[in-house]
């Protein structure tokens, strides 16, 4: 239990002191994807969904989602970011839109988190948006896929890796 930040000596969940950690540039790249049917992939990328554009509603989501994720995971930190953005991407071919979130600030702690939950939540926001027309939506392979900046430096998710 040494090495889990978030846990004290007795194994107590504690939110980290950053205080004493160096103010950095830092910034993490998230991802997530939705699949649906090519059906409703179709309708979102012309525009006929009737509650309106679905990738901007999603885009607004997930900035507001990262804004407020220590409201949502209890040990996050509440961070203020200098960036975050949300992009959606259609990919006709494999039925899914691919979202990738980026959160960058100047801060003591990571936004790894922040990332994580922007991207998740647009992709809620596209399946509550589409549920009507398409249950069987999935949402798969959040993962982080870059973070820059503090202690440990660069890390990046290599091909492949789990």
């Amino acid at each position: 239990m040494a090495n889990l930040t978030h846990l004290d000596e007795q194994g107590r969940a504690n939110m980290v002191d950053v205080g004493d950690k160096a103010v950095t540039e830092r910034s993490a790249t998230a991802q997530a994807v939705i699949r649906m049917e090519a059906a409703t992939l179709a309708m979102i990328t012309s525009g006929d969904h009737k509650k309106g554009d679905v990738f901007a509603v999603a885009r607004i989501a997930g900035i507001q989602a990262a804004k407020r994720c220590s409201e949502l995971i209890p040990l996050c930190h509440p961070l203020l970011l200098t960036g975050i953005d949300v992009a959606l991407e259609a990919d006709q071919a494999a039925c899914c839109v691919r979202i990738e979130a980026r959160c960058s600030l100047a801060g003591q702690t990571g936004v790894e988190m922040e990332a994580l939950t922007a991207a998740s939540v647009a992709a809620l926001t596209i399946y509550d948006m589409c549920k009507a027309v398409d249950r069987g939506m999935s949402i798969g392979e959040l993962q982080l896929l870059d973070k820059r900046g503090g202690k440990s430096g660069h890390w990046q998710r290599e091909e492949g890796q789990s």
